[in-house]
């Protein structure tokens, strides 16, 4: 009994082994067949196998041909059952999959998937395919979140570009008039046009200057050489050579009482962007109007320390719906704001490029900090938050 047990066992290896490698040759010969195929032969394996165990059995035992004949039919139509639902099965996957491939092409066309995708009520959706349809859906979302980012940063470099061209234009054609001038010998004061044309091209090369600092900063590649730093320094170096410019255009420069706070930061970048906050509060506040700088202390949202220092100008405010707009690069509220800023006093001699706050924020966000602005006291307060200690 012992050997005929072991002879059937060695039969049903034999038949598992054969049944196995046939199944796994006929799936390499349907790997491009759709998902209800391989299934099918799966299961049809599955089926092979018990009905050989089966077989085997019965061959063991004595049993009569009309129960063998039963055995047959009824192994035969659980065979038949199990392929059909297979069959059923493998065709409701399929389509499922079918959604999922359809959902990628929408996705490759740059349509935005919903969050009700159809699978989520799919009965024959199993988990792993549900699971793979939310997270195309999500990265649908990121996509179109991503290009709409990529559109809002393309038309800004669009209208910075536009902006650059008109701001060189004005100072070029005044170089040239003046220097035509001069060569003619219709100049009357030819001493004061060579200032006003050093002027220009100081003008054109601070625009250059900051156009290049925003490009190193938007690039990432900016260095800063920390090093202990008083704002007070910073800022009383910052107005004392700002003040000509401020006495020419009528306006006070105040340096507070309070002394800044040290911090950890990179002297040369920190002081050029005080200097871009000073020189804007400068070019807007009204003539009469006074230029106040400040300091203090404060905690970041993460609760670490942070040194500030204001400026608070006489522009007359600023709307809301503008404020946070004034750090993008290039970004002004009409061409006659930027125009204005040079005519009379100076002429174009510190109209921008419209990207000195932009400089100013990518300067103070390079060393762990922050830059805020909001309406005040008949004026606009830009308030520079650096980490006292160094990130």
């Amino acid at each position: 009994m012992r050997e005929g047990l072991l002879m059937t066992l060695a039969w049903l290896l034999v038949w598992a082994v054969a049944i196995t490698a046939l199944s796994i040759g006929l799936q390499r010969l349907a790997r491009r067949e759709p998902f209800w195929v391989q299934l099918v032969i799966v299961v049809a394996a599955t089926v092979g196998v018990f009905v050989a165990g089966v077989v085997n059995a019965f061959n063991a035992m004595a049993i009569t041909e009309s129960d063998l004949a039963t055995v047959w039919v009824i192994l035969a139509a659980a065979g038949a059952v199990a392929i059909a639902m297979s069959l059923i099965l493998g065709f409701r996957l399929s389509r499922s999959t079918t959604r999922l491939i359809a959902d990628a092409a929408r996705i490759g066309r740059g349509e935005v998937l919903g969050s009700d995708r159809p699978l989520a009520t799919d009965p024959a959706g199993s988990a792993e395919l549900t699971a793979l349809a939310d997270e195309l859906a999500r990265t649908s979302r990121r996509l179109e979140e991503s290009r709409a980012r990529e559109a809002a940063i393309e038309s800004a470099r669009r209208e910075l570009v536009a902006w650059i061209s008109h701001d060189l234009r004005t100072p070029l054609a005044t170089l040239r008039a003046m220097a035509e001038a001069v060569e003619d010998g219709v100049a009357t004061d030819a001493s004061d046009y060579h200032r006003r044309m050093i002027a220009e091209t100081d003008h054109m090369a601070a625009m250059v200057n900051d156009l290049l600092e925003l490009s190193t900063l938007e690039a990432g590649t900016l260095t800063l050489r920390r090093e202990p730093v008083e704002l007070y320094d910073l800022a009383s170096d910052v107005l004392a050579e700002l003040t000509p410019l401020a006495a020419q255009r009528g306006v006070a420069l105040d340096g507070g009482e309070s002394s800044g706070g040290r911090v950890v930061a990179d002297a040369r970048t920190a002081s050029r962007a005080l200097r871009n906050v000073v020189l804007n509060a400068i070019m807007y506040s009204v003539e009469g109007g006074i230029v106040t700088v400040g300091f203090g202390q404060g905690s970041a949202p993460d609760g670490s320390r942070e040194a500030l220092v204001w400026v608070q100008d006489t522009c007359g405010g600023i709307a809301e719906e503008d404020l946070p707009h004034l750090f993008a690069p290039g970004w002004r509220k009409s061409e006659s704001r930027g125009r204005a800023v040079g005519q009379n006093r100076g002429g174009s001699l510190y109209a921008g490029a419209g990207v000195g706050l932009s400089v100013v924020a990518g300067i103070v966000q390079a060393h762990g900090g922050r830059v805020t602005v909001e309406n005040r006291n008949g004026g606009c307060r830009f308030t520079l938050a650096f980490p006292v200690d160094a990130p």
